[in-house]
């Protein structure tokens, strides 16, 4: 079989880039896909990936990205990565334009990427036997929270395209694997959602012990498209073990409870 290709998108920074970086170590061939070109540029001297800028909300630009990997090799794996937030107001108070943003990110680009690139993902099924559309999602997409609703309903539609996408493709062998994180420290994220607050975004992490970094999720991503390919991870939800659930997060050491421990 020939060396399997992904493309990954997201791959200027974060849970993106790592995934490129560790994908590339692990022998695979990327395509690394963001609109920030010079970061790209970067990732691809410095681990082969290839770079493709475009912005997946444009049309044309997800156009140019189907045409560049049909002419340039077969492809593997689809691998969604963009996506983010915007606001953290209420429902009453948030503003329609950071909605449509978080919709059009995270959602649409799905479902322009799936009728894109699927395709040429058949093609390479039949070549080589399966292919996979992986999606990362988060656990904001199952389980709502006060100044989320936004995020929440973006990222559940991501994960409901995810689902009923592997309904539709029942009987081809092309997997659906949707990753779930919860708490990741990555430079921009938390950043960018509260409108470039570094010092806002910091307190979002204080105390918290190892919040998960994109090195963690990019692992479980490869671990994902590296098993057998008739073994399909539906849904992996990953937290830090101080976040046991989307609204129980430990600030603080955490200690075993006993002498010397919790009461």
């Amino acid at each position: 079989m020939t060396t399997r290709r992904a493309v990954v998108t997201g791959a200027s920074s974060g849970i993106g880039e790592a995934t490129a970086r560790v994908l590339r170590s692990r022998g695979w061939d990327v395509v690394a896909v963001a609109r920030r070109a010079d970061r790209l540029e970067e990732l691809e001297a410095e681990t082969g990936a290839v770079a493709f800028a475009a912005d997946l909300t444009s049309d044309a630009d997800v156009k140019a990205l189907a045409e560049f990997l049909a002419d340039s090799g077969p492809l593997h794996s689809l691998v969604h990565i963009a996506g983010g937030a915007r606001g953290a107001d209420r429902v009453e108070d948030s503003l329609v334009e950071d909605w449509q943003w978080m919709f059009d990110v995270n959602v649409l680009s799905a479902q322009r990427l799936v009728t894109a690139l699927l395709p040429q993902l058949r093609r390479a099924a039949a070549d080589d036997g399966y292919a996979d559309t992986l999606f990362v999602t988060s656990t904001a997409a199952q389980t709502a929270y006060a100044g989320g609703a936004g995020y929440n309903a973006a990222k559940a539609g991501e994960a409901m395209l995810a689902h009923a996408l592997r309904l539709e493709l029942n009987g081809e062998p092309i997997r659906v694997i949707e990753v779930a994180p919860g708490m990741v420290y990555t430079e921009e994220f938390t950043a960018n959602r509260l409108g470039g607050d570094k010092v806002a975004a910091e307190r979002v992490y204080e105390g918290v012990v190892a919040p998960l970094t994109a090195g963690d999720v990019a692992d479980v991503i490869a671990y994902a498209l590296d098993a057998p390919g008739h073994v399909n991870l539906d849904l992996i939800t990953m937290r830090p073990v101080a976040q046991s659930a989307q609204h129980l997060l430990a600030r603080g050491p955490l200690r075993p409870r006993g002498e010397g421990g919790l009461a």
